[in-house]
């Protein structure tokens, strides 16, 4: 029998938004160990869901736990990005009925230490598909000091990233995630609540697995998607990836497109998607908080296209 490894975040506010969908079909572009796949297929009995997941290891272990749902269940390998294009070709836009992505690290991959996320492995990896070609390894031992100020600034928005770009430089090679938090503790600032290298290790897994780049194309694929009555829920877990999705539902809800400087409208004034159905981005109940801290930091906002 297997074991569960973790209550997903925002479990209660997943199922409610997808609750009024009682028919089609609704993605999981993060699925992981099929925390959220398992909750809404239990709580839409009618809908058929697909999965996507890099990570082979979590694909195994769901392809196991969602094996009572049947052929409700279709699951895709690969990055979200991608297999979302593939996906919205394949079926008629008007199935698709919900969009969920879950943008952050796994519980499992988090304590896994041989995966590198964690702050005590022993590897430096922090690659989400293990085949893929660049890890942590790759971008702390062999990046310019430039090219590591650049990451550190963008993705950690780290005050001293130039600082700690040097010293990764000097200090170099690095063998394990363990040590790097060694070496540059010196160097890293202390906050309330958060390991001083939680911003260190939030750039380098950002620029090892492209976070940015695939929230972006995973946007731009579903806008350019005929979908007619589809909702959209994106959990986001630091600013930059909640500035994105922000900025992307808003721009997704303008029926005007014509620029600023325009003396009229010339577009035809029709080109919204749809409507943002959360002003401000829904968070965790007191009750997760305490009982799973990792949810403090997230964040979901939702979009439905078609209204």
């Amino acid at each position: 029998m297997q074991e569960i490894p973790h209550i997903p975040v925002l479990y209660r506010e997943v199922i409610d938004v997808f609750s009024d969908i009682d028919e089609g079909i609704i993605i999981d572009c993060t699925m992981g160990y099929g925390g959220h796949s398992s909750l809404i297929l239990k709580n839409n009995p009618n809908i058929k869901l697909i999965g996507i997941d890099q990570d082979q290891t979590a694909i195994d272990f769901s392809t196991q736990r969602l094996k009572e749902f049947g052929d409700r269940v279709t699951i895709y390998k690969g990055r979200f990005s991608d297999v979302i294009k593939i996906i919205l070709q394949e079926y008629d836009p008007k199935e698709i009925k919900g969009i969920l992505a879950d943008i952050g690290v796994s519980s499992l991959q988090l304590d896994h230490k041989e995966r590198g996320f964690s702050y005590e492995s022993d590897t430096l990896d922090m690659r989400m598909d293990k085949n893929a070609p660049l890890s942590a390894a790759e971008v702390i031992n062999s990046y310019s000091q430039e090219e590591l100020e650049r990451i550190l600034r963008e993705y950690g928005e780290i005050n001293n990233a130039r600082t700690i770009a040097a010293n990764i430089v000097k200090l170099r090679p690095f063998y394990s995630a363990k040590e790097l938090v060694e070496k540059l503790k010196p160097y890293l600032f202390k906050k309330k609540k958060i390991h001083p290298a939680t911003l260190l290790f939030q750039a380098i897994r950002i620029e090892v697995n492209d976070e940015l780049g695939e929230l972006t194309n995973l946007l731009d694929a579903v806008s350019q998607a005929s979908l007619q009555d589809t909702k959209v829920a994106i959990i986001s877990f630091h600013s930059l990836e909640d500035r994105i999705v922000k900025q992307k539902f808003a721009a997704w809800s303008k029926s005007c497109i014509c620029p600023p400087q325009a003396i009229r409208c010339e577009c035809g004034n029709n080109h919204a998607l749809g409507k943002v159905v959360t002003r401000k981005p829904i968070m965790a109940q007191e009750d997760e908080l305490a009982q799973n801290p990792r949810s403090r930091s997230a964040k979901m906002r939702v979009f439905h296209i078609g209204q």
